[in-house]
């Protein structure tokens, strides 16, 4: 009984958890972040103020704390550790009570009553393995969350540069709109007025129709980003995007990259995940192997027969493996292991394959870059001559839209190829990992 009333004291108590309303935050430059518990080094010497805007590390940072997605792996990591304790716990022993009152009562005997109290032997046997078991998976779902905060980090960084080619386009579009409106004005009173045939005013009338369809195309796929960003940054859907500052840039060298490569899967947190989850299920299997024995209990138990005979003595449990023997669940853990193994080493020759075509495309993005601001800057002083040129009525029309027209392609090009680029860059880092990114351990001792 005492020992009744001391456990019943420690009991956990139930206390509500209201369900939140989802509204996200509408003012960026009211939030603040610890920075300290940043995964990059870089972040977390970074001073953390929206009050003026976000550059690209401003947002990452804010990514990787206020991600919902992020937030339930952290949540999830939370039921790991908790499952770890759990199967650290010692099982609880039972007590059994039985009395046998007589029906008619007869002078000379009494009630009979059992007590005893017993122990499954073989819980506490798989208790090593079933806790290494638990702890190894909680480390895989610490790794995989601080592999999905590096992807965070990637995607945040692609956004951020995809929004500012973006509305870098949006400008040079809307200029572009607006420097083809008279022409287009032009090319339609002269149809009216027939001196031009439909067949030669489509060039005119279609310049203009699709400088406003590429706006427009464009203007959805702004939007879409921007949407993308917010969700990512855990923001409302009307929150302002104010974003400052260059875009991300990295350029990782050859031997940088061979560096990485050799040390991959001692650092890459979802190849640091995998192998936890292998270590869980070894350790599963080692315990499954041990379960082919007999079930054991043990016990003490006190007796006293209806003639007051007392008695005391010890009971033993066990089953007897002729049938089962787990023979099952050995064989589906060996065959789960099997596939882990699997998925794992092709999980290390896709990543080194992936890296390697990133490795190349990297040079022949950096030429068509370079190609395209080249060629950009060429037909922008075109295009800049032969506005002058037709304003001054010394260049006719056609051949005034057909210099624009090559002028907004190499433009939009350039810009093309520098994101593109850039986001090539980000992928490459992030599948390289770090050299200053260290997973932290989640399966911390337990009972």
């Amino acid at each position: 009984m005492l020992a009744c009333a001391v456990s019943l004291a420690g009991c956990a108590t139930y206390s509500p958890l209201p369900l939140g309303e989802g509204q996200g935050a509408r003012d960026v430059s009211q939030l603040s972040v610890d920075t300290s518990t940043m995964p990059l080094p870089a972040l977390r010497s970074h001073r953390f103020d929206l009050s003026h805007g976000m550059d690209v590390t401003d947002v990452t940072i804010l990514a990787v704390a206020n991600s919902p997605d992020l937030k339930v792996m952290r949540d999830q990591l939370g039921v790991a550790k908790a499952q770890a304790f759990q199967a650290g716990l010692l099982p609880d022993p039972q007590i059994s009570l039985n009395q046998e009152y007589l029906t008619h009562p007869l002078p000379g005997f009494r009630t009979s009553s059992a007590y005893g109290i017993s122990e499954d032997i073989t819980s506490l046997l798989l208790r090593s393995t079933r806790k290494a078991a638990a702890n190894a998976q909680a480390e895989q779902v610490n790794l995989d969350l601080l592999w999905a905060e590096w992807q965070t980090i990637a995607q945040a960084r692609q956004l951020f540069n995809q929004i500012v080619s973006l509305r870098e386009l949006q400008q040079r579009l809307a200029v572009e709109q607006a420097a083809l409106k008279p022409v287009d004005g032009v090319v339609r009173k002269a149809l009216q007025q027939g001196n031009l045939t439909f067949d030669a005013a489509s060039a005119g009338l279609n310049a203009y129709a699709d400088a406003t369809k590429r706006l427009s195309d464009n203007t959805v796929q702004l939007h879409q980003a921007e949407h993308d960003l917010r969700l990512l940054l855990g923001l409302a859907p009307d929150a302002a995007l104010d974003l400052i500052g260059e875009p991300f840039q990295t350029s990782p060298t050859p031997d940088q990259v061979e560096v990485a490569l050799a040390s991959l899967p001692q650092r890459r947190p979802d190849l640091l995940a995998l192998q936890a989850g292998y270590k869980s299920q070894e350790a599963t299997l080692r315990g499954a192997i041990r379960a082919q024995f007999p079930a054991l209990t043990f016990g003490l138990d006190r007796q006293s027969d209806n003639s007051g005979v007392g008695s005391h003595g010890i009971n033993i449990g066990f089953t007897l493996p002729l049938f089962d023997r787990n023979r099952g669940n050995i064989a589906i853990e060996k065959a789960t292991r099997q596939q882990l193994k699997d998925d794992y080493e092709n999980r290390v020759l896709s990543t080194r394959n992936d890296i390697r075509q990133l490795l190349l495309d990297q040079d022949t993005l950096a030429r068509q870059r370079e190609q395209s601001q080249a060629q950009s800057k060429r037909l922008g002083e075109a295009r800049s001559a032969a506005e002058s040129a037709y304003q001054q009525g010394l260049l006719d029309w056609p051949t005034y839209l057909s210099i624009r027209a090559n002028a907004l392609g190499a433009d939009m090009d350039s810009i093309a190829a520098r994101d593109q680029q850039s986001q090539q860059a980000i992928a490459l880092e992030a599948l390289l990992g770090r050299t200053d990114l260290q997973p932290s351990s989640a399966a911390a001792s337990q009972p």
